[in-house]
């Protein structure tokens, strides 16, 4: 079972027997997702915005405009700190104080390098595409020449990672399990609705294979 290394800046503190560095646990966690919060200083001001990712192994992409402030600062080499969190359920307890959430979350640590070559941009903007909706890249228009020029594509190299999950009922003080205030789990679930078509588009043209199998797949 491969591992991240657990050094003093991923190594998981508070609730520590949630925590897991297992490299295919982070994986997983990741590729059930499509929205990261990245954060970073900029002269010492901290800074987070919420973006689309995709991965490639132990290599993470992001997109933006050139001219982002972002792009602009993390492409410089700046350190990041990147997270994403799937919240599974609400835990109710007994108690207020006991209640909790069941989550799956990851936290990578890195540096950021720019892409220069439109062949490793459209890399990276197909690794981000297909996490977002597989299928899809094949489907539609490639990014034009002048697309590609007003558009910064990072590669994100993970250093280090943890992740942390919690899952099964709530934990409630001994003398609290004779309440008569309900317990229990409240499931969250993320799924596809029946596809709209673009007010736009033109007759006759089917939903497309990805979004289809997206949707019936999310609804059984």
């Amino acid at each position: 079972m491969e591992q991240f290394e657990k050094t003093a800046k991923n190594k998981v503190v508070r609730g520590a027997k949630r925590a897991t560095y297992d490299k295919q646990q982070v994986f997983d966690i990741l590729d059930a997702g499509c929205i990261c919060h990245i954060s970073f200083v900029v002269n010492g001001e901290p800074f987070m915005i919420p973006t689309a990712y995709g991965r490639d192994g132990e290599t993470i992409y992001v997109h933006g405009s050139v001219k982002s402030r972002t792009m602009k600062a993390v492409k410089e080499g700046v350190p990041v700190c990147m997270a994403v969190t799937h919240l599974d359920g609400l835990v109710l307890a007994r108690s207020a104080f006991h209640h909790s959430a069941n989550y799956r979350s990851v936290i990578l640590f890195g540096k950021a390098e720019e892409l220069e070559t439109n062949e490793d941009k459209n890399h990276g903007l197909f690794v981000i595409t297909e996490n977002i909706l597989k299928g899809r890249w094949d489907e539609c228009r490639v990014p034009s020449q002048k697309e590609l020029d007003i558009t910064s594509v990072l590669k994100f190299e993970i250093d280090a990672a943890s992740a942390k999950i919690r899952t099964g009922d709530p934990v409630d003080e001994a003398s609290d399990y004779d309440l008569d205030v309900w317990a229990g789990v409240l499931p969250i679930s993320n799924k596809y609705e029946e596809p709209i078509a673009d007010q736009k588009l033109r007759d006759g043209l089917a939903v497309s294979d990805s979004a289809i199998l997206a949707w019936q797949n999310s609804n059984g």
